[in-house]
């Protein structure tokens, strides 16, 4: 079976090699099975990614979200200095445009491979910059707290976007772009 980028894989347990000689029709059919199982899981993945990255991208330009995030980002030494250059809705502006354009650009996955895969490592840096508030922001640690569930998806986020960069890349490399 061919598994996510090209590489051949064995999903078989039994320590038969790959080769179709030495298979039997009925894996050869959990094979292909699996490796749909596989394109729809990363699609899923890659998809929900775009979503969440515009959506919650988008919020950022309106004054609710800009808001909500102040506490986050004052705390954060990687992000409060920008504050006092653009000031509170300027700073989730300018936050929302990255999330926004990471999002746009891992939906180009099907045309620009190198450019999706880049764009989700990007994506990858926002949620470790994110997940960073939890250690930054006094409380946030707290399950009880607003911005401990706010902010603990960003693991699996995270893992998406590392996934998806990973694959995009790899696949990059098979077909120039």
């Amino acid at each position: 079976m061919t598994g996510i980028g090209g590489a051949r894989t064995n999903v078989r347990d039994s320590g038969a090699t790959s080769d179709s000689a030495s298979r039997s029709p009925v894996s050869s059919v959990e094979d292909r099975y699996l490796a749909y199982v596989e394109m729809a899981g990363l699609g899923l993945l890659r998809y929900g990614l775009v979503f969440l990255l515009l959506l919650y991208g988008s919020f950022k330009f309106f004054a609710f979200e800009a808001e909500a995030i102040q506490p986050l980002v004052a705390n954060s030494p990687f992000l409060a200095w920008l504050y006092p250059i653009f000031g509170v809705q300027g700073t989730s502006s300018l936050i929302g445009v990255f999330e926004v354009t990471a999002g746009v650009l891992i939906a180009t996955r099907p045309w620009f491979r190198r450019v999706s895969g880049y764009a989700s490592l990007v994506a990858s840096l926002t949620f470790v910059v994110t997940l960073s508030f939890l250690f930054t922001t006094p409380g946030a640690l707290n399950p009880m707290s607003e911005a401990f569930g706010f902010l603990i998806k960003d693991i699996l986020l995270l893992g998406a976007a590392v996934l998806t960069a990973a694959e995009a890349l790899r696949g990059a490399g098979a077909r120039p772009d």
